[in-house]
């Protein structure tokens, strides 16, 4: 799948919030043309110094704050993100293998069923 420069901005973001938070670690993450999947933790033995820990969802409110920004930048003043957000607690080895599968199949399933 190609990206659009507002797709663009939106991959790079993830990018930007992981190297802003130490105690962030993305393991997967597709950008899909009407929606984004994205597995991420939050470790907080890697957090530096006595930084307080950002929950998940000011974590989203930072990305989506930022990468706004710089869609609309770009040219793109139409786009906005919906409002919230899905969320799900991976709980343990088989649970994290199905989402991270189910991520990485995203864009050929969307592919074949737009």
């Amino acid at each position: 799948m190609s990206f659009s420069k507002s797709g663009e901005i939106a991959q790079q973001q993830f990018s930007w919030l992981e190297n802003q938070y130490s105690y962030l670690m993305i393991h997967n993450v597709v950008i899909m043309p009407d929606h984004i999947h994205v597995l991420l933790e939050i470790d907080r033995t890697k957090a530096i110094g006595d930084c307080k820990i950002k929950s998940v969802s000011s974590l989203m409110g930072a990305y989506k704050t930022t990468s706004s920004k710089l869609i609309h930048l770009s040219g793109n003043l139409e786009f906005e993100w919906q409002r919230s957000f899905y969320d799900h607690i991976v709980r343990n080895q088989q649970s994290y293998e199905n989402i991270y599968q189910y991520i990485t199949d995203n864009p050929i399933k969307w592919r074949n069923n737009p």
